[in-house]
């Protein structure tokens, strides 16, 4: 497996930052049991990096943990807004440098700002830059290091 442009920007980052994370790179996956399975983690634990847009030119990346899905009238309400909304996966690698199922705030192209749902905790594992690469890390470090607001902003996710 190649490295690609993003993963390297993510990897990057992720070493700036300081914080101690294990990269794994374990191909592709097509679900979020896949995905933890690959990882080695609860479902749960598996975050993912939703892009979401507040107005012109002003977006934010919300961390929901995988079993969970965002709460949009709590996020509303904790952003003091009446309308948000997802931008399609070509706006969304503009604003970010990443394709959809790699986004990470690490490595972005911009340093959106970061909101981090409540029961993002303990070990977890958010995508490093690139499909099938990600970052195991702690939670409470990841917070940190992002200066992500914590909220609760989801719901469970309905099953499949």
């Amino acid at each position: 497996m190649e490295t690609t442009e993003g993963e390297r920007r993510a990897v990057e980052a992720l070493q700036a930052s300081g914080i101690p994370h294990v990269v794994a790179r374990h191909g592709r996956v097509s679900s979020l049991a896949e995905a933890a399975a690959a990882r080695g983690v609860d479902p749960s634990q598996v975050i993912k990096t939703i892009v979401v847009r507040r107005g012109d030119d002003d977006y934010l990346f919300v961390l929901v943990p995988g079993d969970r899905t965002i709460a949009w009238p709590r996020l509303r309400e904790l952003l003091g807004v009446n309308r948000l909304s997802m931008p399609d996966a070509a706006v969304a690698r503009d604003v970010t440098g990443y394709e959809r199922g790699t986004i990470t705030p690490f490595g972005s192209l911009h340093p959106w700002p970061v909101i981090a749902d409540a029961r993002v905790h303990g070990l977890v594992s958010i995508g490093a830059g690139a499909h099938g690469v990600s970052a195991t890390l702690e939670a409470s470090e990841l917070v940190r290091v992002l200066g992500a607001t914590v909220a609760d902003v989801t719901d469970p996710a309905p099953e499949a």
